[in-house]
């Protein structure tokens, strides 16, 4: 295995490192490969991230075992390798890289970033989002199709209040629509519009679709407004998600979307449609809207259910009991696993939806926590909490404050 590969790209030198290395064993695509694709669809890939601060996360270790995220761009860089400086609400801030040509994404990709994490912002004003997001996430159980039904309902929400809105996959479950917006709003009111769009999809499709902020409320598809929170990312456009089969976020037309199925959208595949059609937002840089008609709304639809402040735990409506808190997703399931052979008796009347399983940023990756909801348990069988099957403190051995 060849130790290094110099690549010249946009004038530049990259110097990939390990590019035998199997990332997508098997998809049989290397490390030099996930390279030359994100240099190969490069105007759209650039298209969603170009002059946003990025958030690296860094499968270093493959994409079996978990990422980590890395804010801070290396302080070994190359001079043509921008950083813009974010502060956040702990009172750290950090020099993340900003991408802005062909060269700097190969040289992001190098470092084991299969996907990419850009901000909503762009370097030049970090504190108001040009762009809104809005993450469709289904509940276990919830078929294909329901979840693309909800995003023309959202469609529809954003387009009757002046908003484009701009399709892909996710890459995994769920699915994404953005929308350009002028920057004229701040993070706070950009995610009230977001929350917005959701309640009103929920209004208008309250078979189909939820806003509703606790996991265990939820039934449908979650219409994700969260993400537009400061500090959040989400997979860009073209993104490689860390699944086997290398499957892409891929953008969309929204005549696309009735039949699209996120597995036929992988990486050789979407090498093959961007060759042969080029990029379905080509047009979206010139399609920023107005937040004003959706803030409009929200003032008509009065105040929505409260998110989670501070450390005051709330008292859920839901029967819940904690199974597992664990490093990997692996280790989560591996405790649950145990805790459903202790009470088959249980299992037998719990739903897909009431397995709850979440993924907890910690400081710098992410850790793993399962609840399960006993609603559909008999009172009388229903088990108590119990210790932990598995019990990781992601806290345990982070540093003191500090830049």
């Amino acid at each position: 295995m060849s130790k290094s590969r110099v690549i010249e790209v946009a004038g530049r030198e990259v110097t990939v490192t390990n590019p035998d290395k199997m990332v997508f064993a098997s998809a049989g695509h290397t490390k030099l490969d996930l390279v030359r694709y994100y240099l190969a669809v490069a105007d759209g890939a650039l298209r969603g991230v170009r002059g946003r601060p990025m958030i690296l996360k860094r499968f270093v270790k493959g994409i079996h075992e978990e990422a980590f995220f890395q804010k801070r761009a290396p302080a070994s860089r190359p001079d043509w390798v921008e950083v813009a400086q974010l502060r956040y609400a702990s009172g750290r801030s950090a020099d993340e890289v900003v991408v802005r040509d062909a060269a700097q994404l190969a040289w992001v990709v190098n470092l084991g970033c299969v996907d990419l994490n850009p901000h909503p912002v762009l370097a030049e004003d970090l504190d108001h989002p040009d762009e809104l997001r809005i993450d469709l996430d289904p509940v276990p159980g919830i078929p294909w199709g329901q979840i693309v039904e909800v995003a023309l309902v959202a469609k529809e929400v954003l387009e009757d209040h002046g908003l484009t809105a701009w399709p892909k996959t996710s890459g995994s479950r769920g699915f994404h629509i953005y929308t350009r917006i002028d920057p004229h709003w701040p993070y706070r009111e950009v995610r009230l519009a977001a929350e917005t769009v959701a309640r009103e999809v929920e209004n208008r499709a309250p078979d189909l679709a939820t806003s509703r902020w606790w996991k265990e409320e939820r039934q449908g598809v979650f219409v994700d407004f969260n993400q537009n929170a400061k500090d959040r990312t989400i997979a860009s456009a073209y993104s490689v998600r860390p699944s086997e089969d290398a499957r892409v976020s891929t953008p969309l037309t929204w005549a696309e979307v009735p039949d699209c199925r996120p597995g036929d959208y992988t990486l050789t595949a979407v090498l093959e449609r961007f060759a042969e059609a080029g990029d379905p937002w080509a047009d979206i840089e010139g399609t920023a809207g107005s937040l004003e008609p959706l803030l409009d709304l929200a003032e008509r639809l009065g105040p929505a259910e409260k998110p989670p402040k501070g450390t005051g735990r709330r008292q859920s409506t839901m029967p819940l009991i904690e199974i597992a808190r664990a490093k990997t997703k692996d280790e989560a399931v591996e405790g649950l696993d145990r805790w459903k052979a202790r009470h088959p008796d249980v299992v037998r009347h719990l739903q897909p939806a009431d397995i709850l399983t979440d993924g907890m940023r910690g400081r710098s990756s992410v850790w793993y926590r399962i609840r399960v909801n006993l609603q559909h348990v008999p009172d009388d069988e229903r088990p108590p909490q119990e210790p932990l099957e598995v019990d990781y403190d992601p806290w345990a051995n982070a540093p003191s404050t500090g830049g």
